[in-house]
């Protein structure tokens, strides 16, 4: 089962238009079951975002990114942002897609909608940790030309 991890279009717009900073706001990520269906194109809010899990050691709206950091390599000309593994742990639930979102802004219809993680099927965990671990290189990398 292949795991994908992408970044909704209109991410970039949000934070050019400083709705989401990366270096100063609260960065969370939610889970949802298979029902939500991402669209890139479209998906701009968290109020966008349906199916959100519950279970057990699993806290609605999801577990805080921290700490944040925001770094441009010269060498390989990269703008990196990362963050700390999303983890929750000693949970029970069954989870399909991981939603990451700036949840600094006051409601869910202005809270902008960063990168998604779909598992590719339903991951399970019964008394477990589940953690989402973000690549190496962070959880975006840029390319600067």
């Amino acid at each position: 089962m292949a795991v994908t991890h992408l970044w909704y279009g209109l991410s970039f717009v949000t934070m050019s238009n400083k709705e989401a900073d990366w270096d100063t706001d609260s960065v969370k990520t939610m889970l949802t079951t298979v029902t939500y269906v991402p669209n890139q194109d479209t998906d701009k809010y968290k109020s966008n975002v349906t199916n959100e899990v519950s279970g057990t050691n699993y806290t609605a709206t999801g577990t805080a990114i921290s700490p944040l950091t925001s770094a441009y390599v010269g060498g390989t000309n990269t703008w990196n942002l990362d963050g700390a593994d999303a983890t929750w742990t000693t949970a029970s639930f069954t989870c399909r897609i991981g939603v990451t979102y700036d949840a600094t802004p006051g409601t869910d219809a202005t809270r902008p909608l960063l990168s998604y993680v779909d598992m590719g099927g339903d991951q399970t965990v019964s008394s477990a940790n589940f953690t989402i671990q973000w690549a190496a290189g962070g959880i975006v990398q840029v390319v600067v030309s």
